[in-house]
């Protein structure tokens, strides 16, 4: 509700589109999900939703799977899919190197797409590309023989940064100009400003590369005997991944610690809390509920951390 006592409606107008995937199965169940058998495409950085939402209306036998990182552009595809009407879209929030590897299996993917990425044009940034090298193995792995990847760019070398990738990932490619035919937020804002041609580079999957579906961890939670919030240090730990502490809350009453965590490791940044609560004897310490954590090496270097700095 606003401050007058009236509700705030949402911007979208249905979740029933929308994954949580953290809580879905590996790999995704979407057989299941769609209540269908059907080619599977996956758009990788959809922005507002317009081309996803148009090829699921206009290709109805096929189901149709976005990524996105950011919320606002999931908000605004959840309000066009229900405007459109189309069932066979489903969006998730998430880095796409993190889907790829958890939710899809082997060769379960007809066709992909990735419209107007981010070219990330400084030296500096490269490695925050998103069509390198590794992630084209994955991309390949997910894909059936003969499938597709088209990728749409503005910037001349971005394709030629993503052509020098491609030796030793399976892929053939052909590249060529075109004109605008996605309608793309992207497309329009760089016809705006008078540029009529674009950069296409289709990759067409010729040999089979081994990716392995990433799995869960199992965490081990930990018990001490004692805990002192006063003498409480949290290091902070780098390395091949990041392990910081944000905060620290303490309710003396209740006898519970909440330590606030960002774990960063390969594309994945995760922020959630770990409980240290006192049960019957000792203190536990373990995710707090309701975080939605991804349970990684990360995550579990997380607990050992705390677990050291409270035992001491």
């Amino acid at each position: 509700m606003n401050g007058k006592g009236h509700l705030i409606k949402p911007h979208y107008l249905s979740l029933k589109p929308f994954i949580r995937w953290q809580g879905a199965g590996r790999p995704a169940r979407w057989r299941e999900e769609f209540g269908r058998s059907a080619p599977l495409v996956v758009e990788i950085g959809f922005g507002l939703g317009d081309f996803l939402v148009r090829q699921a209306r206009e290709e109805p036998e096929k189901d149709f799977v976005g990524l996105e990182v950011d919320w606002v552009p999931v908000r605004r595809a959840l309000r066009k899919i229900s405007l459109a009407g189309v069932p066979n879209v489903r969006v998730l929030k998430v880095d796409a190197r993190v889907g790829l590897e958890m939710l899809f299996n082997e060769q379960s993917v007809t066709a992909a797409y990735s419209l107007f990425p981010c070219p990330w044009p400084k030296k500096r940034h490269a490695k925050h590309r998103l069509l390198s090298h590794d992630f084209l193995r994955l991309l390949n792995n997910r894909l059936v023989f003969g499938g597709e990847t088209i990728m749409v760019t503005d910037h001349r070398p971005f394709q030629d940064w993503v052509l020098s990738q491609t030796p030793g990932t399976g892929f053939s490619t052909e590249t060529e100009l075109t004109t605008r035919r996605f309608v793309t937020k992207y497309e329009r804002k760089w016809q705006a400003m008078g540029q009529e041609k674009f950069h296409l580079l289709r990759m067409t999957k010729r040999e089979h590369m081994t990716a392995p579906i990433k799995e869960d961890r199992t965490m081990i939670t930990h018990r001490i005997s004692r805990f002192d919030p006063e003498r409480f240090r949290f290091p902070a730990d780098s390395g091949n991944m990041v392990v910081g502490m944000k905060e620290m809350l303490y309710d003396a009453e209740r006898l519970k610690g909440m330590v606030r965590t960002v774990v960063v490791e390969d594309n994945l940044l995760q922020d959630f809390w770990i409980e240290i609560v006192k049960i019957d004897e000792a203190w536990r310490i373990r995710p707090a509920k309701g975080c939605g954590i991804i349970p990684t090496a990360g995550v579990q270097r997380a607990l050992d951390l705390v677990r050291d700095a409270a035992a001491m």
